[in-house]
């Protein structure tokens, strides 16, 4: 079982959203450069959420992406299954054909390994997340590094002088 950097990158995406939403829509570019994620990777994943409702899009200037519901009423789970992921442990993907068309010796194992971490995932909402201390230090260091590069391209950028 593996969760693929499909959900990874939607369920950390999800969370800026939810760390950033009190500065209203949050363009996607600023949570690429945040978390390291391709732009145009976040618009395909973005577009899946916004299918599902998990967020609401305003156009122009200003605009961006908030939130489709409460922060306590998305869960993990959600995000995941939004953008097409599983997070089945099974290696027939709960069909029952693992050996030669039958049963696998463990798959009871795993499914219920599978259920436990759905229900895990299910079990925790991004205002949870929000409100975890190193999520916290971590959303932090990000937007001072962030800062930090807009910083150091304003300083390399050539001044313009006017004649006077």
């Amino acid at each position: 079982m593996r969760l693929t950097t499909k959900g990874r990158y939607a369920v950390t995406a999800m969370l800026d959203l939810a760390i950033h939403h009190d500065q209203g829509p949050v363009a996607l570019a600023d949570i690429a450069k945040r978390q390291g994620i391709s732009l145009s990777y976040l618009e395909q994943l973005f577009a899946q959420l916004r299918k599902h409702g998990l967020v609401r899009s305003t156009r122009g200037p200003g605009g961006g992406y908030r939130l489709g519901r409460g922060a306590t009423t998305i869960a993990v789970s959600d995000v995941i299954c939004a953008v097409d992921e599983s997070v089945d442990a099974t290696r027939c993907g709960g069909k029952e054909n693992c050996q030669g068309e039958e049963r696998c010796l463990t798959h009871d194992l795993w499914t219920d390994l599978s259920q436990q971490i759905s229900e895990f995932l299910g079990g925790i909402n991004l205002a949870q997340l929000v409100e975890r201390r190193r999520v916290k230090e971590v959303a932090c260091r990000q937007v001072q590094g962030v800062h930090a590069q807009h910083v150091a391209a304003a300083s390399k950028s050539p001044l313009i002088k006017t004649g006077t």
